[in-house]
């Protein structure tokens, strides 16, 4: 495409696009179809700019002209609270569901990695040795020691705060690492099971296996659940990279990387209960069946909101995208 000739053709209809976004008073009736029509007009030759002959001052001037137009075709929209239902009734459970055959196999991958870490450290001494030595080993799994006393070292509601914001700025580097090709949310995810895998392996080796079973699960179902679900989004992400499909890779991980936003801010929520449960449930003095049978309820209940709403979402056609009228305007090219 020769891009002079193209500008020259066509640069008396941006130019009057943008006479008519300038205009203080009302539009009338035939000057609105204009705009609009001038609007899908400039949309194309834009996408045709950008696939054809790209040039960035030219691409800079119209990427402008067509967000300014599309701001005055649609309209000023404000969030209310139908889009929060519409988010936590369909578009998160849905983007949950969406990625399960990354997150669920990722969560059964990374519990054995953690059992077989837990087993490695509980049979050999002199792993344990590596991590402190005897007498600080004997600090962290006596009864009242350091692994018990954890959960109740700090206020409830200070606690759970804090434990929150940790799990949540997790989650979010797992999400948004992803693009990455997913190596950083491997690395995230192995120091989590490496952590989990210590406990384990230090409380099974002192004959106390069940107390700290009944310490982690309370909390830990819902909590590993969401890591697990952003760590496996953050994976599909990367490998959109890799392979996006049909559609164009700028395409895909902007699609994709919107749903991963969305999940993030899904996912804070699900961490803050969590959060509430082990500041409050796990160092309560409940018996160990009844704090371990709230957070298997947690962790049932989460289960079903993503496959019983998540899946009707999805087969809906729902992806945890933004609307379509929010999102940028995609045009087809033709020669």
């Amino acid at each position: 495409m020769d891009l002079d000739v193209f500008v020259s053709a066509h640069r008396a209809e941006w130019d009057r696009l943008d006479a008519l976004l300038r205009r203080q008073r009302r539009l009338t009736g035939p000057e609105v179809d204009e705009l609009v029509a001038l609007y899908q007009r400039t949309a194309t030759h834009l996408s045709l700019i950008q696939s054809s002959a790209p040039d960035p001052q030219l691409t800079g001037r119209l990427s402008q002209l067509v967000a300014r137009a599309r701001s005055a075709v649609t309209g000023a929209r404000r969030a209310s609270w139908r889009d929060v239902t519409r988010f936590l009734t369909h578009a998160f459970p849905a983007a949950v569901y969406r990625s399960r055959h990354w997150w669920v196999p990722t969560a059964l991958l990374s519990t054995a990695l953690a059992v077989l870490l837990g087993w490695w450290i509980g049979t050999h001494p002199e792993v344990q040795a590596t991590i402190a030595t005897p007498s600080d080993l004997r600090e962290l799994t006596r009864p009242g020691g350091e692994y018990e006393t954890y959960y109740s070292s700090h206020p409830a509601a200070a606690f759970a705060a804090q434990v929150w914001t940790n799990n949540a700025q997790a989650a979010a580097m797992c999400l948004v690492l992803g693009v990455f090709l997913g190596l950083p949310v491997l690395w995230i995810l192995f120091q989590n099971m490496l952590n989990l895998g210590i406990g384990f392996g230090l409380m099974s080796s002192a004959g106390r296996l069940d107390t700290f079973l009944g310490l982690v699960l309370p909390h830990g179902l819902l909590e590993l659940t969401a890591v697990f679900v952003a760590a496996g989004t953050g994976l599909r992400l990367g490998w959109t990279v890799i392979d996006p499909g049909p559609r164009t890779r700028r395409t895909a991980l902007a699609e994709e990387g919107r749903a991963a936003v969305g999940m993030a801010i899904g996912l804070a929520l699900v961490l803050f209960v969590s959060g509430a449960i082990e500041g409050f449930v796990t160092p309560s003095g409940l018996p160990t069946w009844a704090r371990i049978t709230i957070g298997v309820t947690a962790e049932l209940a989460f289960l079903a909101y993503v496959y019983v709403l998540g899946g009707r979402a999805a087969r809906t056609g729902e992806t945890g995208d933004v609307a379509a009228a929010e999102r940028s305007a995609t045009v087809p090219t033709a020669a």
